[in-house]
């Protein structure tokens, strides 16, 4: 697969416009990412844009925190398919997952799953505010609900991804499931890390610097 390919461009800011949307479709058709990962309110500004090309339209539910109620994280990523997100990345109950209660963090997984049905759910375990044997429980937890990706992180918390975090990640799901790891990717050499580690996809705003380095077999 071609280093672009690995990527989702991601512009998730509280203050982004549409032009800046729009200028971020424009660059991921240029450079042929996965994706584009983009807030809710901006699928179908992201649809047209991408429209004619394979970019895929990925979007955020329950982001930043992760604390919605599981009936508002359904709804919400019901609502985005319905719109057109082809791709969802939702972030876990931290606070349930500390607590123990795994269960509560599995049935949601499994919920928002069943809503977006066929499109890819990408499960943020936010690796930063986790200790080891919590981010191996929320792997197992999001493998055990069916979802197709676990990522490691928002951006938006105290750390980012590291290339530590995504092998325990990749160790702990097995082959079977993607690993996507997400904040502070920001240079081919930080891109290389990853992939090496077991990522399959890298979330990122730094997605053109990245597609400039060498390809990856």
């Amino acid at each position: 697969m071609k280093r672009s390919k690995y990527i989702d461009h991601t512009l998730l800011k509280a203050d982004s416009t549409k032009e800046q949307i729009i200028k971020l479709c424009a660059e991921a058709k240029e450079y042929d990412f996965a994706s584009v990962c983009v807030n809710p309110c901006w699928i179908s500004t992201a649809k047209k844009e991408l429209e004619g090309s394979d970019v895929k339209v990925c979007v955020v539910i329950g982001f930043p925190l992760g604390m919605m109620t599981t009936e508002a994280k359904v709804f919400e990523a019901r609502d985005a398919v319905e719109k057109g997100a082809e791709e969802v990345d939702m972030v876990i109950n931290i606070g349930m997952l500390k607590d123990g209660e795994d269960s509560y963090v599995e049935n949601e997984i499994r919920q928002i799953k069943q809503a977006v049905g066929n499109h890819i759910l990408k499960v943020i375990i936010e690796t930063c505010l986790l200790n080891d044997d919590e981010k191996v429980r929320a792997c197992i937890a999001a493998k055990n609900a069916g979802a197709d990706f676990v990522k490691t992180s928002t951006g938006f918390s105290t750390g980012g991804a590291t290339p530590e975090d995504v092998a325990l990640m990749r160790k702990t799901v097995g082959e079977t499931m993607g690993v996507k790891a997400a904040g502070g990717v920001r240079t081919p050499e930080d891109f290389d890390r990853m992939i090496a580690a077991g990522a399959t996809r890298i979330g990122t705003s730094s997605g053109i610097k990245l597609a400039g380095g060498k390809l990856e077999k």
